[in-house]
């Protein structure tokens, strides 16, 4: 692997029969979030060590989108969808983290049979579980998996404070939101307390409980994958690199970011058709577009995404802008478990903004190929919601950030990529447009914090890509896992 491109052959490490024989099984909790980098690390898996791999998906995400995404995988990586798992006794307002953990949990017994026939039929060298995932562990344990595994798709610093809750719990008795001093932790940037992870903002509700619960198991798993590389979060690399006793070992293995390898489209089937959004980007100069996504689970509430417009307008910025219907109930989180824009979003615009920015901006509804977007020449800028998978895409095609946070770990994130790995500038709480319109320009063209900006985004790009070149820091550490495996350790 090379630049975060797979060529399935040539990077191979590990040619014996027995390598080639190694099968991994991976738990998937629900969210493309969650599915994207567990999918990347199998490619990757498969590309350089010959290692085959199972996707265990959950019901209750099988969408469309997630159908086609796995079909669209190369033949050493193959799914299995767990069984619907009733969810209707939890509260109707139970939080995406709750919905999670109460699912995963649920599933057990069904997951200790799947991987129990796996193993009958294949050389299951490990199990993967991702960060809502840990109680699977007592699955593989009793399917007789040799090997257990957390893979957290976000970063060390979302890793560090999930590993100090259990503790924090105790010592902080009030509410995070509440603290007159950030959170400050080993090798992290201090978090103020409103930053810190959304379902730990109310201690009273059943998510909080099970991020404290979800923190204590951590520590059964035999080490831990991180989809981070060290110079995005130095110091949290360095203090987790040795680990206090209890921990387990950590492995930043990223960026694993959304590829598309060689051999993975059917050569029988018609090429797919040109998004019309880069055809766009084709006919803009270099560096002068910013690109505005929220992820695809992200809904604005209906008065930001009109002072959003206006700020776009103001900013006299050109913009690539995927645009979704406010959520009705007021959700940022509102598409989480269903990705597909169901109204017109264009008519939640100001009146008169799409025939007055037509020259200089375009709307995409809903979606737009992202990864293919943010490398293109044009792009400039990226207004982000700062999920992590979004926030790897950016820093790896070298496309400097505006921060917009909306759920879970953003907020967090958006500290981090400010205050600490200067790849960000922060839109202001009050999302005004004048405020909207003044950091997309200092983004985009400022002299000051912008130019600053950019230059740290253009050295991480030359590291990350460095990380994933053969004897690179993300590769090596890969490596050091798959040699476990094939040495018989854990």
């Amino acid at each position: 692997m090379e630049n975060g491109k797979c060529n399935g052959s040539s990077t191979t490490k590990c040619n014996g029969a027995a390598a080639a024989a190694m099968h991994v099984a991976m738990l998937v909790t629900p969210g493309m979030g969650h599915l994207i980098p567990l999918a990347e690390l199998a490619k990757r898996l498969a590309a350089r060590h010959g290692v085959t791999s199972t996707l265990l998906t959950f019901a209750s995400t099988a969408s469309a989108t997630q159908r086609e995404f796995l079909a669209s995988l190369p033949p050493a990586i193959e799914s299995v969808s767990l069984p619907p798992v009733d969810l209707s006794d939890l509260p109707a307002d139970a939080a995406i983290e709750t919905l999670m953990s109460e699912e995963c949990v649920r599933l057990v017994p069904a997951l200790t049979a799947i991987l129990s026939g796996i193993r009958e039929r294949r050389r299951l060298v490990a199990f993967v579980a991702d960060l809502f995932g840990a109680d699977s562990f007592d699955a593989a344990r009793d399917a007789g998996v040799p090997r257990r595994y957390l893979f957290f798709p976000t970063n060390l610093h979302a890793l560090t404070l999930l590993l100090h809750l259990p503790d924090l719990d105790v010592s902080i008795p009030g509410e995070f939101r509440d603290l007159d001093e950030p959170v400050r932790l080993p090798g992290c940037v201090p978090i103020p307390g409103k930053d810190i992870l959304m379902p730990l903002q109310d201690k009273s509700r059943a998510c909080y409980g099970w991020m404290v619960h979800h923190g204590t198991r951590y520590r059964d798993a035999d080490a831990i994958l991180v989809n981070s590389f060290d110079a995005v979060e130095p110091d949290a690399a360095r203090v987790l690199r040795h680990p206090k006793p209890g921990v387990p070992p950590v492995f930043p293995i990223g960026p694993l970011i959304q590829t598309h390898c060689a051999g993975d489209d059917d050569a029988a089937a018609p090429p797919s058709p040109r998004a019309a959004c880069l055809d766009w980007l084709d006919r803009q100069p270099d560096r002068s577009v910013i690109f505005v996504s929220f992820g695809s689970g992200g809904a604005l509430p209906t008065e930001h995404m009109r002072e959003l417009a206006l700020g776009l307008e103001l900013s006299g910025q050109r913009f690539l802008w995927v645009v979704r219907s406010p959520s009705d109930e007021g959700e940022v989180s509102a598409n989480y478990y269903d990705a597909e824009t169901k109204k017109n979003p264009f008519g939640y615009l100001p009146e008169g903004f799409v025939e007055r920015t037509k020259e200089v901006g375009l709307l995409v509804p809903s979606w737009a190929p992202q990864t293919k977007v943010l490398a293109h020449r044009a792009m400039g800028g990226f207004l982000t919601h700062c999920g992590w998978n979004s926030v790897l895409e950016s820093l790896v095609h070298g496309v400097p950030m505006v921060a917009w946070p909306l759920f879970a770990e953003q907020r967090q994130n958006a500290v981090m990529l400010t205050e600490g790995a200067g790849a960000a500038i922060r839109v202001p709480e009050s999302k005004g447009k004048e405020k909207i319109a003044a950091v997309v320009r200092e983004m985009m063209v400022g002299e000051g914090r912008g130019a600053a900006v950019r230059a740290k985004v253009a050295e991480l790009q030359k590291m990350a890509t460095d990380g994933l070149r053969d004897g690179g820091a993300a590769t090596s550490a890969l490596d050091e896992v798959v040699d476990k495996w094939t040495g018989g350790e854990k």
